[in-house]
């Protein structure tokens, strides 16, 4: 490199001074060579060069390893939180704080072990929300072997744990004969850190678990509990499926969805508030699964304290205990009755008399005292009517009628249920007949009723009720024909019309189309005839009646009428409100939207007259066979039919026959239905 010239003494042209530390590059004045000016470059400017180059060197080297490291950890981050999560410490998730400093923990012998569970499967609802779940816990224990001074231990451990028994915790450390002491089952994280502070010899720790029931008092009954040691108690689903939860570790998943279930319950508990019943029970069921979506039972308990609960809230009354059906048990005469072919729609029954039976007698509420079509003794709730209509059946058909429809027997439920009582084939006699045609003298739960409604509604199957969901890829529920669909749709018919214009119609809910039937029955009394003042009042309702999806049931056990009633406490007044404000609340949340543009369609459907016309020289009404039970006036508060236990029915499937359209139908005569509905019956008499 050259820099600058610098001119000679005698003024000549100097030649370019190589160490110049500037260079130029330009022309000359007066021609295109370019003029160049040298930098001088020294010796030391060259070593600080090296220098610099390889200092730059490190710190790329010194970056790319730094990269490298924190490309690691980054690395190592992702798998431990999205790739692969690593789950936190036991301790430090149930008490959400730093773990304590590992404790060298002796080896508990196999004979000492206690039979603790660990890794208990969750149970959640149909939609995966969480009802019970296994937490880690601590526990405290002791080898008394180790103990130096056991009073002196017992005084600390009384500083940090006051709930302690200071002479049976004495007792315990006291006992050298034994290497394991159970202290405390379930400590807190403060406590733990407290203890170990203590610094007390022979004193240890021990990880376990304890249940929780995240939504309390939800579906307490059907999730039941556990005991101290974990082991499932009580008749729900903690006990029954004790195995399945212990040995499978993935969720149990139950039919259960808890916005209905909280929905059930908290109408539920509002009529019992209203009306002061003492206990009450609600079902909601998918007629075409069996999946049952709400049972409620009151009263409840926190599942979080089932050691404290009373054998009363423990019950699950949906399925736990039987009861008179009362009136809702007409839908299964008429369906029976209809399709035998022993009736239809345009048939009906002299119901001017009460029907009197030796000492007994059967009458209705507020009596019409003429004869009544098919559709009217449903509407109307007449006991004479059905009793006849009963008759007219048959015992034998009577009693195979009903064990198709799974009333004989125990339910094929996972939990465990009452045992229907009927009287014995022996003892099923005349009086039997006609009392079980309008639900009395035989006991079912409610769940029973519901699934026997659930088969009427649903086109004819009877699907067994489930407390489960599917396993995923498992085929549809079947179930069992049990009746004609042409019998099906003519019921539905007479539902939809015990809501429209009959005792039911404070269940109505626009759009919704809502069926069913109320039942108020008198509640024995242990074997020695019924209570007077004493009575079930259940609402048994299906929507949307032109497609039908739920069944609802709502029972109220012996309701007291208030002044909103008018003095009445009967199934129209306290459970079909109840049930209409489930179906409100409940339909939206199951994706059933009301249907109001297509109204008149659809109530055209389903719509069947009070009084049917009948074909051209058909009969209209329809005598007992063989000699007429003798019918008089009714004596006042005369004695009901008595019933009594049944076996497992016999025979053969009953035959059917199909219903023929109505001809033209007469003029409904149905007036003031509401002030009717709502009639208080003398003690012979439920409805």
């Amino acid at each position: 490199m050259t820099g600058p010239a610098k001119p000679r003494p005698d003024g000549s042209p100097a030649a370019p001074d190589p160490f110049s530390p500037v260079r130029r590059f330009g022309t000359t004045l007066g021609g295109s060579q370019p003029q160049t000016e040298h930098v001088r470059v020294t010796g030391p400017d060259l070593a600080r060069r090296a220098a610099m180059d390889r200092t730059r060197d490190r710190l790329l080297i010194a970056a790319g390893g730094f990269a490298l490291l924190f490309g690691l950890v980054m690395l190592r981050l992702a798998d431990a939180t999205v790739i692969r999560p690593a789950h936190p410490k036991a301790a430090a998730v149930l008490r959400h704080e730093t773990p304590l400093p590992a404790l060298r923990l002796p080896t508990i012998p196999a004979a000492l072990d206690l039979g603790l569970h660990t890794g208990r499967a969750m149970v959640t609802d149909r939609n995966g929300e969480l009802l019970a779940v296994s937490l880690p816990t601590v526990g405290l224990y002791a080898n008394p072997r180790e103990i130096v001074d056991a009073s002196d231990a017992v005084q600390k451990l009384r500083t940090v744990l006051p709930r302690l028994e200071v002479d049976e915790t004495l007792a315990r450390l006291s006992d050298t004969g034994k290497q394991f002491v159970y202290l405390a089952r379930q400590i807190t994280g403060h406590e733990e850190q407290a203890i170990n502070g203590l610094g007390l010899p022979g004193v240890y720790f021990q990880s376990g678990e304890r249940r929780r029931y995240p939504l309390g008092r939800v579906a307490a009954q059907v999730l039941g509990g556990v005991d101290v040691d974990g082991h499932g108690v009580g008749g729900g689903v903690e006990k029954i499926f004790e195995k399945r939860l212990r040995d499978d570790p993935s969720p149990l998943h139950l039919s259960l969805d808890v916005r209905v279930q909280a929905v059930v319950r908290d109408e539920l508990v509002h009529a019992m508030e209203d009306f002061s019943a003492i206990a009450a029970c609600g079902i909601v069921m998918d007629v075409r699964t069996g999946e049952v979506l709400a049972m409620v039972s009151l009263p409840d308990y926190d599942a979080n304290d089932f050691a404290s609960t009373t054998t009363e809230q423990q019950v699950n009354r949906a399925i736990g205990r039987d009861y008179e059906p009362g009136s809702t048990f007409k839908l299964q005469t008429v369906s029976m009755a209809l399709d035998a072919g022993t009736v239809n729609i345009w048939n009906g029954f002299d119901a001017t008399y009460p029907i009197h039976i030796g000492r007994y007698s059967i009458s209705d509420f507020k009596p019409k005292a003429r004869f009544l079509y098919v559709p009217e003794i449903i509407a109307f709730s007449s006991n004479i009517g059905a009793a006849h209509m009963a008759e007219a059946v048959g015992a034998d058909r009577q009693r195979q009628w009903l064990g198709h429809m799974g009333m004989l027997d125990r339910l094929g439920f996972e939990l465990p249920s009452a045992e229907p009582r009927a009287p014995s084939e022996a003892k099923w006699k005349l009086a039997s007949t006609l009392t079980i045609g309008f639900g009395q003298g035989i006991a079912v739960t409610p769940l029973h009723v519901v699934a026997g409604t659930a088969a009427v509604a649903n086109g004819g199957i009877y699907m067994q009720p489930t407390i489960l969901t599917p396993e995923e890829g498992a085929p549809p529920r079947s179930g069992v024909r049990v009746m004609q669909q042409s019998t099906s749709d003519t019921v539905r018919k007479l539902m939809r019309l015990v809501v429209t214009q009959g005792f039911g119609q404070a269940a109505e809910v626009p759009g919704y189309y809502v069926g069913g039937k109320t039942g108020t029955a008198q509640k024995t009394a242990g074997g020695r005839g019924y209570k007077a003042d004493a009575r079930v009042s259940a609402f048994m309702g299906v929507f949307p009646m032109n497609a039908p999806r739920y069944a609802v049931y709502m029972m109220l056990d012996e309701p007291k009428a208030n002044a909103s009633t008018h003095g009445y406490a009967t199934a129209g007044w306290v459970s079909a409100p109840a049930a209409g404000r489930v179906i409100a609340r409940a339909a939206p949340m199951l994706g059933l939207l009301p249907d109001t543009d297509n109204a008149s369609a659809i109530a055209q459907a389903l719509n069947i007259p009070l009084q049917p016309g009948h074909p051209p020289g058909a009969k209209v009404a329809i005598p007992p066979p063989g000699p007429p039970a003798k019918e008089t006036p009714m004596a006042k508060n005369a004695p009901r039919a008595p019933a009594a236990p049944l076996g497992a029915p016999t025979g053969a499937p009953l035959p059917a026959l199909a219903i023929p359209t109505p001809a033209t139908p007469a003029e409904p005569i149905l007036r003031d239905l509401r002030h009717e509905a709502l009639y208080v019956a003398p003690a012979n008499a439920v409805r």
